[in-house]
């Protein structure tokens, strides 16, 4: 019954928000509230909904300030250098603006923690591609490719969760898994390719060449011509008290900051070389306290906040303007997260996750015993959108690794198969990681226009890593 119920749960959650029969928002908070009144724990549902919400309110803290840091570091100009180097380097080339977009989270990843890896990630880029017009998906696409394949790493969620569940080190689990992660680095390398040359084909058809469209030398060349961002695109674009820079690197131009006009009181500017200095040690210090955890990410996050927006904005009424600013883009990301705490406490506190857990080993045939690391592998992504990774890796992976062994399949191939999707290509599209919605909230887009847009491409990067897996005999058939 308490199976039925939360597998009905995710697949309507599924539904409605692929669809867009109901918000995110509204589907992750009243559909598993339904389904606890339906289930009978009405008496426990304030308990139970106050437990999830305690659970990600530290996650919720870390986002709303993180947010604000990062906004504020994009409005004092501290991620220009990096876009005028990008759009130098690319060329107004969306093709090659997104293979450096995922060969920067295919970096910064490397410390294991999607949410950090999205704050950056996004905070740099998402200005380039609203500059060139680009489709926000194509960036939160491809940073759900890389951030997917890095999670793999043995200081991962997913696979610190496996070697504990089944008593494994990393030498057992991730080394011999290490070449197909290589393949599946190889794929999200191919796969930026293959969306960015779509990319740069449709803007290309939206920019006929003309007096607005910039065309590189070399006419011969029909791939070469450079795709304009659109008028409104580029008026999108946040206004700020910095320097508005062109695409070909050529002398910044000061923009007017509102209210600079007759009768405006004149305050003498502070001189930005020693703040964007500041601004440049200040994260590089907060990134390498957040991979170092020397405080937690919360804490690290509201310390950087407070410091920055005492240098940049010193009086009240400026740091005011700049809550006011970016209100909005906080109150969107925070509830989504403390909306998926309501969706994750009750299916938790209700043992519906643990009795879905039971009902997906049962259904398992005795035939796929000893292809079972195989099954795993090819399920696991898509069922990161079902179970949380504790539920899986805790839950369901021993009782697989059990039934295997008994097959003559050692448990350390199971855990081998399983992170190759569940919760590391999948964790950026389920809605059950507080994660996946500062990737979509601050990409600007939604997410079952996520989920449509990457699934097939996440999928495969699972499927070309269990290829790879088979060949290197990480796993057998």
């Amino acid at each position: 019954m308490l199976a039925a119920l939360g597998f009905a749960t995710i697949a309507v959650l599924l539904l409605v928000t692929m669809t867009k029969r109901a918000s995110v928002l509204v589907a992750l908070i009243l559909l598993p509230v339904l389904a606890a009144l339906i289930g009978g724990f009405a008496s426990d549902l304030g308990e139970l909904t106050l437990d999830g919400l305690s659970k990600v309110a530290p996650t919720g803290i870390m986002i709303a300030f993180a947010v604000l840091y990062f906004s504020l570091m994009v409005d004092a100009g501290l991620f220009d250098p990096l876009i005028r180097a990008l759009l130098r380097a690319a060329q107004g080339d969306p093709l090659r603006i997104t293979v450096a977009t995922a060969v920067l989270t295919l970096c910064v990843a490397l410390d294991g923690d999607g949410a950090s890896t999205f704050l950056i990630t996004v905070s740099a880029l998402l200005p380039v591609y609203k500059r060139l017009g680009m489709n926000p998906l194509v960036l939160s696409g491809v940073v759900c490719l890389g951030a997917g394949v890095m999670n793999m790493v043995p200081w991962g969620g997913p696979t610190v969760r496996a070697m504990a569940a089944l008593k494994l080190d990393s030498s057992e689990v991730f080394n011999p898994v290490l070449p197909a992660m290589g393949f599946g680095v190889a794929w999200v390398l191919m796969a930026s390719y293959l969306l960015g040359r779509r990319e740069r084909n449709r803007l290309g058809a939206l920019s006929p060449p003309g007096p607005a469209t910039d065309v590189r030398q070399g006419e011969d060349n029909p791939d070469a011509r450079e795709p304009v961002a659109s008028t409104s695109a580029a008026a999108a674009e946040p206004s700020r008290q910095a320097t508005a820079t062109t695409a070909d690197g050529q002398e910044p131009q000061t923009l007017r900051s509102p209210g600079d006009g007759p009768g405006a009181v004149r305050v003498p500017p502070l001189p930005r070389t020693w703040l964007n200095i500041f601004n440049l040690l200040l994260t590089i210090t907060l990134v390498v306290c957040l991979i170092q955890e020397v405080l937690p990410l919360p804490v690290l996050f509201v310390l950087g906040f407070a410091i920055a927006v005492l240098a940049n904005h010193p009086t009240w009424e400026q740091q005011q303007a700049l809550l006011d600013k970016h209100a909005k883009s906080v109150v969107l990301v925070t509830t989504m997260i403390f909306a998926a705490g309501v969706l994750t406490g009750i299916l938790s506190g209700t043992k519906m996750i643990d009795e879905m857990a039971e009902a997906f080993v049962s259904v398992v045939p005795d035939s796929f015993g000893s292809h079972l690391p195989v099954v795993v592998a090819v399920t696991g992504m898509p069922l990161s959108l079902v179970f949380t990774p504790d539920a899986y890796y805790f839950g369901v992976l021993p009782v697989l690794a059990e039934t295997a062994n008994g097959f003559g399949t050692v448990p350390a191939e199971v855990a081998r198969a399983a992170i190759l999707g569940q919760m590391t290509t999948g964790f950026p599209l389920s809605p059950l990681t507080a994660s996946t919605f500062i990737l979509v909230g601050m990409s600007g887009v939604s997410l079952g226009e996520h989920q449509r847009f990457i699934f097939r491409w996440a999928f495969a990067t699972t499927l070309v890593m269990t290829a790879g897996a088979l060949v290197t005999g990480a796993f057998s058939l």
